[in-house]
């Protein structure tokens, strides 16, 4: 089966417009999502209804939860960011009933799924939700080691918006080392999956995975956008800051 592992769009409706485009293009038969469909952009209802029609699962990110309970470690842009989002949730668009039905998506997402070898997750294998993940953890053996004990054999996380595979031999793989293609063998890998939304990797093109199980294959796809479009929705919002917009140019 191909799947497409998308993670990360915090409310970027002409990224996930553009990423789902390029993923109907790759005879998927699958899509799973990693979480944060919403928090620091300007279009939180609409990315979740994409995600609520086209998504065969979702996992529950962090944005995701704080949006439904009291945001935990946030800093004051994020801050202001996902209250401006539970209004903008409450306020619509659709009738009431469309209003809830967005909520109850939110609040039934799992924080973890486990399908046979393979763990989906938004922040690590040890903290579902959470735990960051970054290339430099490599450098911290028993992190690591606490990380794999904790993978069947194959973990799909996001959460930090870089794209790359951890290797049980300390190696961080960027899209750019494989050459954007990864042949699966034998050891346990935990994979990263990018950012839709706001990718972090000095890339601004949303990035996602297919993952071709039958085939032992990740690809990591890139895709253009306009996001200036996006960056002029933040602006006009008072309670997104700026830089939401700005950092959108350097994929920072």
């Amino acid at each position: 089966m191909r799947q497409a592992l998308i993670s990360d769009i915090h409310g970027n409706l002409e990224a996930l417009h553009a990423v789902m485009a390029d993923i109907q293009l790759q005879k998927v038969e699958h899509i799973v999502c990693l979480g944060d469909i919403v928090g620091y952009g300007p279009n939180p209802c609409q990315c979740l209804d994409i995600v609520m029609q086209k998504c065969q699962m979702t996992i529950l990110g962090n944005h995701d939860q704080a949006a439904l309970f009291d945001p935990d470690g946030f800093n004051p842009v994020a801050l202001r960011a996902i209250y401006w989002t539970r209004d903008e949730l409450d306020r619509g668009p659709g009738p009431a009933s469309v209003i809830n039905r967005r909520w109850d998506f939110l609040s039934e997402l799992p924080k973890s799924h486990q399908a046979g070898e393979v763990l989906f997750v938004h922040g690590s294998p040890r903290d579902a939700t959470n735990e960051y993940v970054f290339p430099e953890t490599i450098y911290d053996q028993a992190r690591m080691q606490a990380l794999f004990d904790r993978v069947t054999r194959l973990s799909f996380q996001g959460h930090t918006h870089m794209p790359g595979i951890f290797t049980t031999f300390g190696e961080f793989i960027t899209p750019d080392d494989c050459d954007y293609r990864f042949a699966i063998g034998t050891e346990k890998l935990m994979i990263n999956v990018g950012s839709v939304g706001q990718p972090r990797d000095e890339d601004p093109r949303p990035c996602y995975v297919i993952f071709d199980d039958q085939r032992e294959e990740l690809e990591f796809r890139r895709v253009e956008y306009d996001f200036e479009q996006t960056i002029q929705k933040i602006y006009d919002i008072p309670d997104l800051d700026n830089m939401l917009g700005d950092r959108l140019r350097g994929g920072r």
